[in-house]
């Protein structure tokens, strides 16, 4: 079936993002290939802008408004990465961008957000009180709503991140990255269409209902997330939903222990600073249900690195 965005539409999108982006390296550890028995490859977006791979979906969608949407500004909802996009993808087209943020938002995420320019509007912790929050800044300011992934250019967007890791290494047998919202699994998903490549989603077991979704065969809404992987509490988007059923090829899961022990591990060894959410694709690649797939060369999608540094979850 044809989905809402195309390989073509993401090669559209890489070539618009190359003068506003990184191109972010690949890292490797010997050590690390003999936990988990094959060749890893980090395709390090902590190294990106904003510290997060969201600043390809953000800069794009924004690049794509018309002239007359742009004058109104931009809002969104955020918890943390998507919002600092956002934040800095409006300040490059010089129009405001109204960031709706929960109470319990990392602090550091919540400042960076105010550094790049963003007007952050704070609310409660739920989905209703952000929802709310949003639709009367929208009204206010007739402004576009840039939704963290239930949007085509911000998936096209995301789906670069699959381009440049085909580009930068050869011969891949994988690729595996952490699913929240979705909209970097069904867009990396979408870049690999054409190749021989299998994408997986990587999640934790206290926030699974991609996994639930992929393994019913119908998406399932979020139920009371807890994980310290804050980056992945969203609900999975219906939009990319459709793409991740039919091309994924796998959604693993992991234990709060295992992603706090891969993120120590990163730090430690690959002296790579990573969020929790990231660590969650690392942890997936060391479990024996995917080393019993025998891929020999796997790269692993390090989505971000804005810790909390006053919030380390080993202290």
């Amino acid at each position: 079936m044809p989905f809402c965005v195309t390989r073509k539409d993401i090669l559209r999108a890489a070539e618009y993002l190359q003068p506003h982006i990184h191109r972010t390296p690949i890292h490797t550890s010997r050590t690390l290939d003999s936990l988990c028995g094959s060749r890893l490859f980090l395709k390090c977006e902590n190294l990106q802008r904003i510290g997060a791979f969201k600043i390809r979906g953000a800069t794009y969608a924004i690049g794509q408004l018309s002239e007359e949407l742009a004058r109104c500004g931009v809002v969104t909802q955020s918890s943390g990465n998507h919002g600092q996009a956002v934040a800095l993808a409006a300040q490059e087209r010089n129009i405001s961008a109204h960031i709706v943020m929960p109470s319990n938002a990392s602090r550091v995420k919540r400042e960076a957000v105010k550094s790049y320019g963003g007007q952050v509007v704070e609310c409660e912790p739920t989905l209703a009180a952000r929802e709310a929050a949003a639709e009367q800044l929208l009204k206010a300011h007739q402004a576009t709503y840039i939704h963290p992934y239930d949007n085509v250019h911000v998936i096209a967007g995301q789906g670069t991140t699959g381009i440049e890791v085909m580009e930068q290494v050869s011969h891949l047998d994988a690729i595996v990255t952490p699913v929240g919202g979705g909209g970097l699994l069904s867009g990396v998903c979408i870049a690999a269409s054409e190749s021989t490549i299998k994408v997986y989603g990587a999640e934790p077991k206290g926030a699974d209902d991609a996994y639930q979704s992929y393994q019913s065969g119908l998406w399932q809404p979020q139920d009371n997330p807890q994980t310290v992987a804050d980056g992945l509490l969203t609900s999975l988007g219906q939009t990319n939903w459709p793409i991740i059923r039919q091309l994924c090829a796998g959604i693993f899961t992991v234990t709060e222990e295992q992603i706090i022990e891969a993120m120590r591990f990163v730090w430690e060894r690959m002296k790579l600073l990573i969020e929790p959410s990231s660590a969650v694709a690392v942890a997936v690649v060391s479990t024996p249900e995917f080393k019993a797939l025998g891929h020999k060369r796997v790269c692993v999608v390090v989505t971000g690195g804005n810790v909390d540094l006053d919030k380390i979850p080993w202290v």
